[in-house]
């Protein structure tokens, strides 16, 4: 199952108490552990978490650079915690334009974990499915071949996603909105949406098993139609009951 987040609401969340962005951010940083292992408990192969979009570029620079530091912080922190519960780090998205310190970082801690096998945790990073689709298009253009494992091969070596992820079956966006932001487009063509009023902050091991159960009740038909339930074979109704047979 591939389950991804749009963690939205930090800052409405610090706002509420009178605090600076920053502080909900930092307190958003903690959920994120806090939700990565009760993914892993739940079974969850793949988790993407939305951390910062190409968009996000144009906040007040103390802001994004705030930002930066606490991801930083976070590899450097929860690689060794990764490791022992075999979580494979990946970060998605352009590196371009990230500091050179990060992208060390970055490689580092995919380096690391590049073995384990129980859950595969990306976190994109600036991010943007519209450019990644193009880039991808365009790296096509030299060989086109029409298939679509090509296609998703190349999106997956623009997005630095290792390995593959398969597409989202569930996507959670916290922070009251309805949108998907320029998140995962093409792997969310059939996913679930989970829609939550909830900030980032106050998401919590609970409301990730809520959106789960919400999901398992769901009816998944792909374009198809939902098979008819089994039916008991008819039976007339003057017919009379069946006698059961002795020492039955």
């Amino acid at each position: 199952m591939h389950v991804a987040i749009i963690m939205d609401g930090n800052g409405r969340w610090a706002n509420a108490r009178n605090l600076p962005r920053t502080a909900g951010h930092r307190a958003g940083t903690r959920n994120v552990d806090a939700v990565v292992r009760a993914a892993a408990r739940h079974g969850v192969a793949t988790l993407t978490l939305y951390a910062f979009s190409a968009d996000n570029w144009h906040r007040p620079t103390a802001e994004v650079e705030a930002l930066f530091g606490l991801l930083r912080r976070y590899l450097m922190t929860q690689t060794e915690r990764c490791l022992a519960e075999s979580i494979r780090l990946n970060v998605i998205g352009r590196r371009d334009r990230l500091s050179a310190n990060l992208r060390r970082q970055i490689e580092e801690s995919e380096r690391l974990t590049a073995g384990c096998t129980r859950m595969h945790l990306r976190i994109a990073v600036d991010y943007s499915s519209r450019r990644s689709l193009i880039e991808a298009g365009r790296r096509l253009q030299a060989a086109p071949s029409g298939l679509a494992e090509d296609f998703l091969r190349v999106l997956a070596a623009v997005d630095h996603s290792q390995p593959a992820a398969p597409a989202v079956d569930l996507l959670i966006r916290t922070g009251g909105e309805r949108r998907l932001s320029d998140f995962l487009l093409w792997e969310c063509a059939y996913a679930e949406l989970c829609f939550l009023d909830c900030m980032w902050p106050e998401f919590d091991e609970t409301a990730f098993a809520s959106a789960l159960e919400d999901y398992a009740r769901r009816q998944r038909r792909f374009g198809r139609i939902a098979a008819a339930p089994a039916t008991r074979p008819a039976v007339h109704p003057l017919a009379e009951p069946a006698t059961p047979h002795q020492g039955s």
